[in-house]
Formats: C-alpha cells, sequence, structure tokens
C-alpha cells in the first residue's frame, strides 16, 4: 500500500482530496500545526517522517486580492513552498502533484490556452504560481502540475458561494460578462486527481503541466445566473431572487487585476492520461444537492 501524503487538507480542493484519496492508499494529512508551509525546517521534517510514494500540494495563498498587499506571504507559500517540497520529493522518491492557476496567464488570448502558451500573469497571485511552477519543475523530476480554474466549493470564500447570499440579500446584482472561464467543482479536481493515481507509475512517464477544468465555458454572469436557476428550482422558491444585470471588470474593479480569458484546453491531460473532465452546466445541479438549503 502506498502512502500519500497531502498537504493544504483545509482548502477547497483538499478537502475533497482528503475523501477521495483515502482509498487509494495509507493517506497522511497533516494540520496547519504540523506542518508550516512557511518553516522549511518544517515542510522537511514532515515529509521525512511521512515517507511518502506520492505527495500532493493543494496548499497555498489563494486570495486573488489580498496578493496585492500580501506579495511575500503569497511568494513564500506558492512559490518558496512549493520548492521545498518538490526537493523533498525527489529527494525520497516521491511523485509530486502540485495544483497552479490559470492565472498565470495574461487573458489576452481569445481561444483555449494550451500548455504550450507562454504565461504572463498580471497580478501578484498569478505571479506567485507560476514562480511555484518553475521551483517545482526545476527541483522534481517526478511531478505534474495542474492548473486550475475558477474552483467552487461548499466551503470556505468562493465566487459561488458570494452569489448565492447575494442573491437573496440584494435586489439586483451586477456581475461582470467580459470575464470567461470555466466553473469547475472542487470535488471533480478530486475525482480527476484520484483517476491519476490510480495508476501512478504512468505519471512517471509523462511529467510537466497540464491544464484541467471542466469542459466548455461561461461569463461570471451566465455562472451566476445557473447557479441562482438551480437553487430556485432545488428549492421551490421562485421569490426574493435578485435579478441580474450585466456590467464589465472595467466598471467594478478590484485591488488585483483579473484575466478576463483563462479558458483552457485539456487535449494534453485526455491524450496522456484519459482524464476527461465532465461540462460545467451539468455539474452546477449536483452541487447545488450538496447545499443546505
Amino acid at each position: 500500500m502506498k502512502t500519500i501524503l497531502l498537504l493544504g487538507k483545509t482548502g477547497q480542493v483538499g478537502f475533497e482530496l482528503e475523501h477521495a484519496l483515502k482509498p487509494l492508499g495509507s493517506l497522511v494529512a497533516p494540520s496547519h500545526d504540523e506542518l508550516d508551509l512557511t518553516d522549511p525546517d518544517s515542510i522537511q521534517k514532515a515529509i521525512a517522517a511521512a515517507k511518502p510514494d506520492v505527495i500532493v500540494n493543494a496548499a497555498g495563498f489563494t486570495i486573488v486580492d489580498a496578493a496585492e498587499t500580501q506579495p511575500d506571504l503569497a511568494m513564500q507559500l506558492n512559490a518558496t513552498a512549493p520548492g521545498i517540497i518538490a526537493e523533498c520529493a525527489d529527494k525520497c522518491g516521491a511523485v509530486l502533484i502540485h495544483y497552479s492557476t490559470t492565472f498565470v496567464f495574461d487573458g489576452n488570448k481569445r481561444e483555449p490556452y494550451t500548455e504550450e502558451d507562454i504565461p504572463n500573469p498580471v497580478n501578484a497571485y498569478g505571479r506567485s504560481k507560476l514562480a511555484g511552477e518553475r521551483a517545482v519543475s526545476a527541483a522534481c523530476q517526478r511531478h505534474l502540475i495542474l492548473r486550475a480554474n475558477w474552483v467552487y466549493s461548499a466551503r470556505r470564500t468562493n465566487f459561488a458561494l458570494a452569489m448565492l447570499k447575494l442573491a437573496r440579500d440584494k435586489p439586483e446584482l451586477r456581475i461582470v460578462e467580459d470575464q470567461i472561464g470555466s466553473p469547475t467543482w472542487a470535488r471533480d479536481y478530486a475525482d480527476a486527481t484520484a483517476r491519476l493515481l490510480a495508476s501512478p507509475d504512468r505519471l512517471w512517464e509523462a511529467p510537466g503541466i497540464y491544464h484541467l477544468s471542466a469542459q466548455s465555458h461561461c461569463s461570471r454572469l451566465r455562472w451566476a445566473q445557473k447557479l441562482i436557476d438551480c437553487v430556485r428550482k432545488a428549492s421551490g422558491s421562485d421569490a426574493g431572487w435578485a435579478r441580474l444585470q450585466p456590467t464589465t471588470t472595467a466598471q467594478y474593479p478590484h485591488p488585483a487585476p483579473r484575466p478576463l480569458y483563462t479558458v483552457t484546453s485539456n487535449r494534453k491531460i485526455e491524450a496522456t492520461f484519459g482524464i476527461r473532465m465532465p461540462v460545467w452546466e451539468d455539474r452546477i445541479e449536483a452541487f447545488v444537492r450538496t447545499l443546505q438549503l
């Protein structure tokens, strides 16, 4: 039985990973008190003690706007720590799966990004995640870097939960329609990771960067409307929901600039590992059924 070390178990993806990976081996999922990503010695000791065959790193600094005012901390958690994790993985011969983001791109493209496209992040968060990709690639031969897009779940802070709350609290919401991406349920990332780890020997043969997100894409406005429609249907209550009106990113500024287009092609991971993600719309209803309405 292989030993899997999971980092970031309290995050959106990490929480789902803890459930999805348990059947695959002996799962070690340390808490923050047991492994401090700001402390290199803590990272090294935890990995040495676990003696993992596989490390799955879903930890990091994920608050995009906060990274603008805390760039050093974002860089420490998203770049320095992954580099140390990768060094330890290489030393003990473990496979490393590391989660990154499509925010490494500038969003100026208007067709799905491929792994061959050159990153050009527009904010501190994206720069820290790109630095993390490079640190992992340089330090560990047996690695997979998965670039995620528009993650949502029933926990922590995310667009889906924020929209559902605001849609009950306000009569009208203005939602940007010029940001285009692929909403992807954290549970689907966890399930895809479990499928990858079902045959870990194959991961050694094809290391590198892979795009992984739900099939198809939409605007944030359309995503919000789909969420509200599904909750209205599930709850049986049509009244009391906000009307959604379109706006633009320029009219709704954030501390951190956003790439307007982050759609990616999944062809590489489909061709290499047979991983095919579901269509984003098909998963919204399943997600809504997990909520306490």
